[in-house]
Order: C-alpha cells, then sequence, then structure tokens
C-alpha cells in the first residue's frame, strides 16, 4: 500500500507552492475595481500565504530548527529552477518545436534581475516569519497560535513584498517619487490581497497542527 510520512507530505506541499510561485507567479489576473482603478493580483497570491503558514505549522510542532531546514532545501529548489530556466531557453530549438519555442522562452525566461528579486525576497522573507512566530511564542507560549501565525506572516510578507517589489519595479530612469508611487501602487493591493489569504488560511493551520500530532 502506498504510504507517505505526514511531514514528508507536508514539505511535498510546500516545495509544490515555492515552485509554482516561482514558474507561474508572473501572470496576473484581475480581482476587481475600485472607482477608476482596477485591482490586479498575482497568480502566487494562492500559494505564496501558504509557505508561510506551513512554516508556522512545522515551527509549532517540530520547532524552528526543521522549519530552517526546509527553507533552505526551498531556496535550493528556487536557485535550481532559476539555474535550469536560463540554460533550457538558451538552448536551440528542434525544428518540430520550433513553432513553440517563442512561447517557451517567454513563459520560462526569467529575467536575471526578477529571478534575483524574487530568491532575495523568498530567502529574508522566510527567515523573518519563522524568527518572529518563535519570538512571540516565547512571549505569549503555546496559546493563541492564530496571533502568532497571522502577525508572523503579515510581517514576513511585507518584508517579501518590499524587496521584491523594489528590486524587480524599480526604474533608474526616474525620480524616486516616481518610482515610489508606481511601487506602492502595486504593492500596497497585493500585500493586503496576502494579508487577507493568511486570515482565510488560519482555521486550516490549526488542523494541520492537529493532523501532524495525531499518531
Amino acid at each position: 500500500m502506498f504510504k507517505i510520512q505526514k511531514l514528508d507530505l507536508l514539505v511535498a506541499i510546500y516545495i509544490f507552492c515555492v515552485v509554482a510561485s516561482e514558474t507561474m507567479g508572473a501572470k496576473t489576473f484581475p480581482l476587481f475595481r475600485i472607482g477608476g482603478f482596477d485591482i490586479h493580483a498575482s497568480v502566487a497570491i494562492f500559494v505564496v500565504p501558504v509557505i508561510f503558514t506551513i512554516n508556522d505549522v512545522i515551527t509549532e510542532v517540530f520547532g524552528k530548527e526543521k522549519t530552517r531546514s526546509i527553507i533552505r532545501s526551498g531556496l535550493v529548489v528556487v536557485i535550481l529552477v532559476l539555474l535550469y530556466s536560463l540554460l533550457v531557453t538558451h538552448l536551440p530549438a528542434s525544428k518540430n518545436f520550433a513553432y513553440a519555442n517563442d512561447a517557451y522562452n517567454t513563459v520560462f525566461g526569467i529575467s536575471a534581475r526578477f529571478s534575483l528579486a524574487s530568491l532575495l525576497a523568498f530567502a529574508s522573507a522566510e527567515f523573518l516569519d519563522v524568527f518572529v512566530f518563535v519570538k512571540l511564542r516565547e512571549a505569549l507560549g503555546k496559546k493563541d497560535f492564530w496571533l502568532r501565525n497571522n502577525v508572523s506572516n503579515f510581517i514576513s510578507e511585507l518584508l517579501d513584498t518590499a524587496v521584491f517589489m523594489t528590486l524587480a519595479f524599480w526604474a533608474f530612469n526616474l525620480s524616486p517619487s516616481s518610482n515610489v508611487s508606481f511601487i506602492l501602487g502595486l504593492a500596497i493591493p497585493y500585500y493586503a490581497l496576502r494579508c487577507i489569504m493568511s486570515l482565510v488560511e488560519t482555521p486550516f493551520a490549526y488542523l494541520g497542527i492537529r493532523w501532524l500530532k495525531e499518531k
């Protein structure tokens, strides 16, 4: 019979979310309209909050060192995906694939700047999430997981959003005020949506902790 350890399954979901956000997150879709302003979100909005929630669930059950080890594994996956994307998009295409080569390269041809922005944002935010969660647990004890989970997520997702948006979209030919205005216009709705998704996922985090602790 096919069996898989609970932690292994959770790590598999974590790695899936990391890879999905890296390879598919460039697509945006319209959410709603406020006055004359259209609100859009990246498809990564569905998986990025899950990454931070899994961090907190594993830290709650197994401790911070286990979570940090998993984060380091996630970083290795991100680096390998980016390097492999650069390799395969630069290889010449066979004749029978030439018709789809431009589309393939468009999808997987991630620029070095966006790759670096994503990698730095992911690394800094993931380790900050664990640090804040552990500090809150030391201060509050094992109670109020919902508070510790969401506060650590809000803080780490703020850093993730700020680092990625600044590194990826700062235009050096524009004034600082123009850059700040443009980046805030992208970052504020995106960050707000990520916080909402974190709140929505809180009950599932409780279920995940209970599930992991079951014999």
